[in-house]
Parts: C-alpha cells; structure tokens; sequence
C-alpha cells in the first residue's frame, strides 16, 4: 500500500520522513531546473544594451542568478506541476527498494 497522497502537493504529516521530505526537495529542485532551462531563451531575446541600466558585463555575469532565481520562486509556488509526479514516483521507487517482496528471482 502507498503512503503517498494521490493529489496534490504533500502536505506536512505526507513529509514527516526526513527521505520523504528530501525526495520532495528534490522534485521542487529538479522542476526550478526544468523551468529554468524553458525561460532562459526570453531572457536571450530582450535587448537591454540600449537601455538606461541595461547590458554590460554585470548583466551577463548576473542573468543566470536571475533565472533560477525566478524558477525557483516559479517551483516553490506550485510550478508546472512536475514535482508532485516526480514526487510520488521517487517514493514508490523507494518504496519497492525497500520491500523485501520486490526482489525478483532471476531462476
């Protein structure tokens, strides 16, 4: 049996584990990734080097602490929607490396 919600994000009694709260870390990291890589082409498509604080080394320097910063900030409050299934497919795949019913015999 699975002792996961079936909807949703977790809430605090489904991360009460330290490795259930860590696989739920790990999803939301893992979906900022994600988010990140799809929004970056906006930011190579606005011209800031005409601007009254734009361009400049900084602004390249400074551009991919941005990024993921937003998709951070973009996974945290419910993203896409990728960590809740990522999420629940690490802990079942926990789940089955755990159990002892899950090793097969290969004869």
């Amino acid at each position: 049996m699975s002792s996961f919600p079936t909807l949703g994000a977790p809430g605090a009694t489904d991360l009460a584990t330290p490795q259930a709260a860590r696989a739920w870390r790990a999803a939301q990291d893992f979906e900022a990734m994600a988010i990140a890589r799809l929004i970056e082409p906006m930011f190579d498509t606005v011209d800031t080097a005409n601007g009254m604080f734009g361009g400049g080394v900084g602004e390249t320097a400074w551009k991919p602490f941005l990024i993921e910063g937003i998709a951070q900030r973009m996974a945290s409050s419910g993203g896409f929607g990728l960590a809740v299934p990522i999420w629940r497919q690490m802990l079942h795949l926990q789940e089955n490396l755990q159990s002892p019913d899950s090793q097969e015999d290969p004869a």
